[in-house]
């Protein structure tokens, strides 16, 4: 029965199937007729053509007739500074005004109840009511003022306690399920008459469940059925404050516009009368308050307003809260674990936000880093973390005061991607819808959790880029027809040792390889290497030969096409010039394969007698770049990778025309500054000598990164399927090894041996194993053709079981420059194994190669 369950779990519910027939009705789209939703999609937001957008909670996304309209209100009016007294500025001072009147109607009051005050955001909106707040701290006649806030609150709200703590008021945090508990128990009236300013703050949704708290609870707080607390500030990139208690707010510091009067030489300071002139430092950002106007505008006439959004939002996250939940294993597991306060019976109680994690088929929670790799392979756009929410996310999770500390000693911090710690989950995943949301997009949200988490074996999901093309999920045929095949280069150049007498040639920041006198030799390197396969096999025998290095990569454009050498030298950063160089765009960010694949097209070539480097591409003509600057004319410019900042410079118009030709974009190649030096991360550089530090070039991580055969075999093994016939390849050893983009590749004897090692020594050079490698989704795209196809990052996911580790990082321990040092393929490969694993595990081979070394 749970196999039938499961098989017919595999099909998505039918969308009028989904709702309760006993619950009101709820309308999807807005009423234009059948089709008028993929309509309005296909007009207003082309740009989501082959996108699951499904983060409206984090921002959500503007329709191309408010840019236009905003746009042309821009080109055809003049907005002057609305504190000037000109007619530009008066037009600018009327229409913010109109907009202020338009915020008050769409929370369905007026002026003369309250005053819309403008701010950077809600954060400021509320760092504002913290520090202008009346409040009265404790002392020997008064116990002073509280301020109590909801656990399920963003981290803008309990950071207020940090302003009332300085002062001595006491904050309080209150949990949900006491509130619920006060109203069931119908709490009696306490001390109705208190004079003391209190505060209380709590979410009309919370932005982690989308549970909708009460508005009651403001009355019954106020009125003491709830508890001596008082206060309801809210704010969406501006405050509403109630012109009662305006009176009660205190300002301490006056910027530009708040002053009807003041002396530059006295204390002497007259605010402005009005309470948002009071309140607004300096020139509020007038246009985006007008823009805002336009925001409004377009919801009425494209939805006919926010209750039409909110029936139609909830409809889509009703039918997709039943379809998770129905979603089970062929044992009978669920696949999902929803976090809710809610059964989403109403919209009443219930905003359009589901927050789960995905689970295995054993029901251990599977990271929400790796669910959010998976949905990009599929255009999906979702949040993953805890969402600025701990309180919820500790509440829901199960994740007590004391495993937080434990998560943060253990190197987890907000935002970041470890996802989970001793097999529990740090965060969750959160989709949450928007107006312009349809059933396409839940659909194409289902099918990626059916096709990843049930598929069986043999039944793979289909590739993105050979899906169909719809609404929702897949690449158009115009983007598809830009992917053309690469040829991979098959020949690497091989520096000869003898000629190459100067030191200063190995360092990555020297500027001398340009008086390296040496014509390398071409060497073919299809004709005098076997291929990882044909090595593998041997090993895969029983061979007990010494572990050697098979094949060396450098990647000397970043995220750009390898190239493959038998012989390299060493430089202080690494292989010389591997990723030396980065594609950015025309706003100087880094690109990467994620975000545009046909990098992996450009294949770049070393000459170091011409000292040139040679970019070659299908349908381009070569260019080359020079190896190094000229420091006259470099400008320097700053540049991130990976959160460090690194100085580079253009590489000029020439190459950036190339680039851009190809790419159908502006794109500009920049290369590390040679007098740049950009230090590894402590852990990396905790075995370097006294007084020295480790350097990066433009890596993600670290210096070197080496992968074992054996390990791509076993993951080729997995990626194999049966039919009828036998064995179907789908991926070859060679295509495997190249989508996980190392230096260096070895013959190991058993896969992923490599992680139990603490040291390897390759020839003279000494590494320090520094970790693993987590993969993301760039493993899914094939390096010689740019298609990108999820079933490599899918099968590791799987086989792995918790993070998709593949391959380990490497930094020199001590690197002597005084004299050439060279990478080469045959080198024997002598690892030290962690102190924790035992030595009894290992073949005997690999015993005594540990003692040995």
């Amino acid at each position: 029965m749970a196999s039938a369950a499961a098989e017919s779990g595999r099909e998505l519910p039918a969308f009028a199937g989904s709702r309760d027939p006993s619950a009101p009705r709820l309308a999807y789209g807005y009423g234009y007729g059948p089709g008028s939703l993929r309509e309005l999609r296909a007009r207003e937001f082309r740009r989501l053509a082959g996108t699951v957008y499904l983060d409206h909670a984090g921002a959500t996304l503007f329709s191309q007739s408010q840019l236009e309209s905003f746009t042309n209100d821009l080109m055809e009016n003049t907005y002057g500074n609305p504190h000037s007294q000109n007619i530009s500025s008066k037009l600018t001072y009327d229409t913010v005004e109109q907009v202020r009147y338009r915020i008050l109607a769409h929370f369905h009051t007026t002026a003369e109840d309250y005053t819309v005050i403008f701010t950077s955001g809600s954060t400021a909106a509320l760092k504002l009511v913290a520090e202008a707040f009346p409040w009265v701290s404790q002392g020997p006649e008064s116990s002073g003022s509280q301020f109590c806030y909801l656990t399920d609150s963003h981290t803008s709200v309990v950071g207020m306690r940090n302003v009332t703590m300085a002062i001595n008021v006491t904050s309080t945090p209150v949990r949900p399920e006491d509130l619920w508990s006060a109203e069931e128990r119908g709490a009696s009236v306490s001390d109705p008459d208190c004079q003391l300013p209190h505060l209380f703050c709590y979410p009309a949704q919370s932005n982690f469940s989308g549970v909708r708290y009460p508005l009651s609870w403001i009355e019954e707080v106020k009125s003491g059925r709830l508890h001596p607390i008082f206060g309801f500030p809210t704010g969406l990139g501006a405050l509403l404050v109630h012109n009662r208690a305006a009176p009660l707010l205190r300002k301490t510091y006056f910027g530009g516009g708040t002053a009807s009067a003041y002396l530059a030489g006295e204390d002497f300071y007259i605010p402005r009368p009005s309470v948002a002139q009071r309140f607004e430092d300096g020139t509020i950002s007038f246009l985006d308050v007008i823009a805002l106007k336009h925001g409004f505008d377009t919801l009425e006439r494209l939805t006919g307003g926010m209750e039409n959004i909110k029936q139609h939002t909830f409809t889509l996250a009703q039918y997709t809260y039943v379809a998770l939940s129905s979603l089970r294993y062929p044992n009978g597991a669920a696949v999902v674990r929803i976090y809710s306060d809610s059964e989403f019976s109403s919209p009443e109680v219930q905003g359009p936000i589901i927050n789960f994690n995905v689970l295995d088929d054993k029901g251990n929670i599977i990271g929400y880093s790796q669910v959010d790799k998976m949905a990009s392979l599929y255009n999906i756009h979702l949040r993953t973390g805890c969402f600025c929410n701990t309180g919820a996310c500790q509440r829901h999770l199960g994740i007590s005061n004391e495993m937080v500390r434990k998560h943060f000693q253990a190197g987890h911090v907000c935002g970041d991607n470890m996802d989970l710690i001793d097999g529990q989950p740090t965060g969750s995943v959160r989709i949450s819808f928007g107006y312009m949301s349809t059933l396409d997009d839940v659909q194409a949200f289902l099918r990626f959790i059916i096709d990843t988490r049930l598929h069986s074996s043999g039944d793979w999901p289909v590739s993105q880029t050979h899906a169909d093309t719809g609404e929702a999920g897949a690449p158009s045929a115009e983007s598809q027809a830009d992917v053309t095949p690469a040829v991979m280069g098959r020949h690497s150049l091989l520096p000869q040792e003898d000629a190459l007498t100067g030191s200063g040639v190995w360092n990555n920041s020297s500027t001398t390889v340009n008086a390296v006198p040496v014509a390398p030799p071409v060497c073919d390197v299809a004709r005098t290497q076997q291929i990882p396969s044909e090595k593998a096999a041997g090993v895969l025998q029983g061979a007990l030969g010494p572990l050697v290095v098979t094949n060396l990569y450098l990647y000397p454009i970043k995220s750009c096409a390898a190239f493959e050498v038998t012989r390299w030298p060493v430089g202080n950063q690494g292989l010389l010039y591997d990723r030396s160089w980065m594609v950015v765009n025309h706003n100087g960010v880094c690109l990467s394969q994620k975000q545009e694949p046909r990098l992996c097209l450009i294949q770049p070539f070393i000459d170091l007698q011409q000292r040139i480097m040679v970019i070659k591409a299908k349908g381009m003509e070569p260019i080359e770049v020079p190896l190094e600057e000229n420091s006259e004319q470099t400008q320097i410019r700053q540049s991130r990778v990976c959160a460090d900042r690194v100085n580079t410079y253009d590489c000029g118009e020439k190459i950036s025309s190339w680039l851009s030709t190809f790419f159908g974009r502006p794109c500009h190649l920049i290369k590390q500054s040679s007098n740049f030096q950009r230090n590894a991360k402590k852990k990396h550089g905790k075995d370097q000598l006294p007084g020295t530090m480790a350097t990066l070039s433009l890596v993600n991580e670290a210096q070197y990164l080496l992968i074992n055969t054996s390990s791509i075999l076993e993951l080729h093994q997995q990626l194999n399927t049966s039919d009828e016939n036998g064995k179907q390849e789908l991926f070859s050893v060679k295509d495997l090894s190249l989508r996980f983009r190392a230096n260096i590749i070895i013959n190991g004897k058993r896969a992923f041996e490599e992680e139990k090692w603490d040291e390897i020594s390759i020839g003279s050079l000494h590494f320090q194993v520094v970790g693993p490698c987590h993969r993301c989704q760039m493993i899914c795209i094939d390096q010689q053709t740019g298609q990108r196809n999820q079933h490599v990052f899918q099968k590791l996911s799987e086989s792995r079981e918790t993070k998709v580790n593949f391959g380990m990082y490497l930094m020199h321990t001590s690197l002597d420059l005084s004299s050439p040092c060279f990478l080469s393929v045959g080198s024997q490969v002598l690892p030290v194994l962690k102190e924790n694993v035992e030595g009894h595990d290992l073949p005997a081979s690999e015993k005594h190669q540990d003692v040995t070394s």
